[in-house]
């Protein structure tokens, strides 16, 4: 738990050893759930920390209207060409969403 002093809300942090799953968004939702009965001041924000995730799972629930982020973190190094290939998949995934929402 934490306590984020720009934005003046609560972010409630999980690490999991493996994939997401759509099982840990409900567990997050208990969290915050609790932290804005409880301890509320503005909505918590919630952060899953994933060994590896794949955009489909993240994306069905639904996570943005919850508050919750997901994000994969490494377990080792990646070859220089592998970051490149990762860094690419970012600016198009990227470039695919500014091109849905609208200005």
């Amino acid at each position: 738990m934490f306590y984020h002093r720009n934005l003046r809300r609560l972010v409630a942090v999980e690490l999991k050893l493996g994939d997401f799953k759509p099982g840990d968004k409900g567990q997050m939702e208990l969290y915050l759930g609790w932290l804005n009965r409880y301890e509320r001041k503005e909505a918590p924000i919630g952060l899953i920390l994933c060994a590896g995730k794949r955009q489909e799972t993240v994306e069905l629930p639904n996570l943005e209207r919850s508050g919750i982020k997901v994000y994969a973190y490494w377990t080792e190094a990646l070859s220089k060409s592998e970051m490149e290939r990762k860094l690419h998949e970012a600016v198009r995934h990227a470039r695919a969403r500014l091109k849905l929402d609208p200005p």
